[in-house]
């Protein structure tokens, strides 16, 4: 009986001894790979793909974000509200982010310039100093506003010029027998310029759920022309009213033709008024020049 006792308690320690070891040889093979998983993640993961990631991704990118979201602090909501409805009428050359990051650099830079020539001019000229400080500060500030209503008037161009042909086949499409969207999709399909793209976009809002008549009133909005406007609001209300469409977009070209006619006519009118400062400019005084140079030389040579 003591014998079996005692080849029991050893055979339990030694099984105990065993569980436990390998308990241990578990656990430290676990930590091996979980530490080995940390460092191989914090290695390859953290700080290996970055260097895959162009100058450019890892540098300028996060540079002019955070240089966007500076001016956004600064600027007030009105004047952000402003740019972003421009940038929309422009076709939207650039994001938002981007162009306020190019409002900042343009801003820093022209800063620069006026602290160079600040400090670079002589002392004795400092009206012309805080003059040309002031002069490039405010260039750097107005510059890309400038382009940007530039693009803005660009576009609203193109589309006062495109929009009497473009309703004229409109109007033909759908006297031919199409309805107005699938009349709408032929003529952005075939034609060119902003005018086609934003027919486009309108018939993509409009295919993905949109009112009709809420995509068009957002085209117009874009694009803010007032004809394209009156044309929009036209369609509209004859929509509501039950008027037939061929009417309504026959009225509306007609109503275009006049107008393009009627600009074509102010700008013949106003052609002679703005040719008179070049002529009284630059003109005038060469004629000047050779006519009265000659008889000026004979008029001192006599006296």
């Amino acid at each position: 009986m003591l014998i079996t006792l005692i080849m029991l308690g050893f055979f339990g320690t030694v099984s105990l001894a065993a569980l436990s070891f390998a308990g241990r040889a578990r656990t430290s093979v676990m930590a091996s790979r979980i530490a080995e998983f940390r460092n191989r993640t914090a290695s390859d993961e953290d700080y290996g793909p970055d260097l895959d990631i162009a100058f450019s991704e890892r540098v300028l990118k996060p540079t002019l974000e955070s240089l966007a979201r500076l001016v956004s602090r600064i600027l007030p909501q009105s004047v952000l509200a402003d740019v972003q409805q421009q940038l929309a009428q422009a076709g939207y050359p650039m994001r938002f982010n981007t162009f306020l990051s190019f409002w900042a650099v343009s801003i820093f830079g022209c800063g620069s310039l006026a602290l160079m020539i600040f400090v670079s001019a002589p002392g004795d000229a400092l009206i012309q100093k805080v003059l040309a400080g002031v002069l490039f500060v405010f260039l750097g500030f107005s510059a890309p506003r400038m382009w940007l209503k530039g693009k803005v008037k660009t576009k609203q161009k193109a589309v006062i010029l495109a929009l009497p042909d473009t309703l004229d086949m409109i109007t033909t499409c759908v006297e031919a027998g199409l309805g107005l969207d699938a009349a709408l999709a032929r003529v952005a399909e075939k034609g060119e310029g902003p005018l086609a793209e934003e027919l486009q976009r309108m018939l993509r809002d409009v295919a993905m759920g949109k009112l009709r008549r809420e995509a068009m009133t957002e085209l117009s909005e874009r694009v803010c022309v007032e004809e394209l406007t009156s044309f929009v609001n036209s369609i509209i209300q004859a929509e509501q009213l039950g008027v037939g469409i061929g009417q309504v977009l026959r009225v509306q070209s007609e109503q275009l033709r006049t107008r393009r006619r009627q600009r074509a006519e102010r700008t013949a009118h106003e052609a002679p008024i703005k040719m008179l400062f070049p002529l009284v400019l630059f003109v005038f005084p060469a004629f000047l020049a050779v006519i009265l140079g000659p008889a000026a030389i004979r008029i001192v040579q006599a006296f």
